[in-house]
């Protein structure tokens, strides 16, 4: 019997690694294909492929938005599909796998051509991108966090040296969120350049930072690093006996000289300009505009439930976090939290609406939702796309408006409705409640009105 392999992966490593996952292996049992999939999720790789499970496989199904170090499938047959593709339709991208030629890589979701897979693949700079996010985010999470904990002991207790407070806003703000920009541009230039885009993402990133050119500025420099290295692994070619200079001396050397004389004397400062500009307009917003920030992102964020326009929307909220701008990342996550929720209220609200499955889903759909886990919203987006995606948005809108318009903000950048019990982690509770709460009940109202009755109770 033909095996098969896969490996899925999510920037946050949360939720869409799991699903697909699952989604796969129910879908090979069913076709009574035996397969093993790799998880690269937040707790780590799990399940991991040996070099003997790799000789022994047909085909290998990469579901990833993330870096997997594809060079150990060299030769092999290997079926790259969006993550989403894998929870959707995993049946076909089994059947696609089995199907392949023993040595060939396939870069297309199954059953399109070639110009429309180029156009869904999560590929290039997105993939990059989310590389560098799935590695910045355990360190903004705890940081935030260890911030919302000193909170705890007063707004302004960390200014008094040697205390607890003190100590833990110094491991959160001066030393983990110190770290988010140039992990993030490191881990970009990883994505690009493998191991010896590391240093020059690093030493770019870190130069953002202390120039004021923050996380725009980190981004730049981690693609900046990553196409220069991978420019010179390309063309610098030495005698066999000097090759092993190249990655541990010639390109962390160079490479690094380029991306920090560039960040310093080219880039940082229209960037920096950029960033104070934005800083400024945060600062000034007023409640009509601060409505219509949270407005947009609430609606991205509920758009695709977890894909590249909800993580669009995390990443600008949390690389605010580090210029200590707390309102966009409150909106975004009441509001990534608002579409589960609204459709296991409306499942009560409106059970004719829901099959006995979408009903037991819609329980599960609320878990995941104070859990600040959007992916919940999926299975009923996928069965009825056309009603329950423009409803999840505007109910999503109407929290992120809700939440920036009354003033909520937030420390810790996850977590979902169990950061609330932190005192001092979230400005303005009660009206960061009620923007949540509403925002729940118009999905809900949404949904009982523009769904049809199930023909089975």
């Amino acid at each position: 019997m033909k095996k098969i392999l896969a490996v899925t992966a999510c920037p946050t490593g949360i939720a869409h690694t799991y699903m697909a996952a699952e989604a796969l292996t129910q879908a090979a049992a069913q076709k009574n294909v035996e397969i093993k999939v790799e998880t690269r999720g937040a707790v780590g790789v799990e399940n991991a492929l040996t070099a003997e499970d790799i000789a022994g496989a047909h085909a290998i199904i990469i579901a990833a938005e993330t870096e997997v170090e594809e060079s150990r499938f060299a030769g092999r047959a290997v079926l790259k599909v969006a993550i989403g593709e894998a929870i959707k339709d995993p049946g076909k991208v089994i059947d696609a796998a089995m199907n392949m030629e023993t040595v060939k890589v396939q870069n297309m979701e199954p059953g399109t051509n070639n110009k429309e897979a180029q156009k869904k693949q999560v590929t290039g700079p997105y993939k990059h991108l989310m590389t560098g996010v799935s590695y910045m985010l355990p360190i903004v999470v705890a940081g935030g966090l260890l911030i919302a904990v000193s909170f705890i002991f007063g707004i302004e207790a960390f200014k008094e040296q040697g205390t607890l407070a003190e100590a833990l806003m110094t491991i959160g703000g001066g030393t983990a969120f110190a770290l988010m920009v140039p992990i993030l541009a490191g881990f970009i230039s990883f994505s690009i350049a493998e191991k010896p885009g590391l240093a020059p993402g690093l030493i770019g990133g870190m130069l953002a930072s202390k120039i004021g050119a923050g996380f725009l500025g980190g981004i730049i420099a981690g693609f900046l690093a990553g196409y220069v290295v991978q420019f010179m692994k390309e063309n610098i070619k030495l005698p066999k006996n000097f090759a092993g200079l190249v990655p541990i001396l010639i390109i962390p050397f160079i490479g690094s000289a380029i991306v920090g004389l560039l960040m310093i004397y080219v880039i940082g400062t229209p960037v920096k300009m950029i960033m104070d500009g934005l800083s400024a307009w945060l600062t000034n917003l007023g409640t009509a505009n601060a409505a219509f920030l949270g407005l947009i992102l609430g609606a991205m964020m509920a758009f695709d439930m977890g894909g590249p326009v909800n993580k669009a929307a995390y990443t600008f909220a949390i690389g605010l976090l580090g210029t200590g701008f707390y309102g966009p990342i409150a909106a975004v996550m009441a509001a990534g939290m608002t579409p589960p929720l609204g459709l296991w209220l409306a499942t009560l609200i409106a059970p004719k609406k829901f099959s006995v499955e979408e009903r037991e889903a819609g329980k599960a759909a609320g878990v995941l939702g104070i859990s600040f886990i959007t992916e919940g919203a999926i299975p009923f987006a996928a069965s009825d796309p056309f009603r329950v995606i423009p409803s999840i948005m505007v109910g999503s809108a109407v929290t992120g408006a809700l939440s920036m318009a009354l003033g909520a903000t937030l420390k810790a950048p996850h977590g979902g409705i169990f950061v609330l019990l932190i005192p001092n982690a979230v400005g303005n509770l009660g009206m960061y409640v009620i923007s949540l709460v509403i925002g729940t009940v118009v999905t809900a109202l949404l949904l009982s009105v523009v769904k049809k009755n199930k023909t089975t109770a």
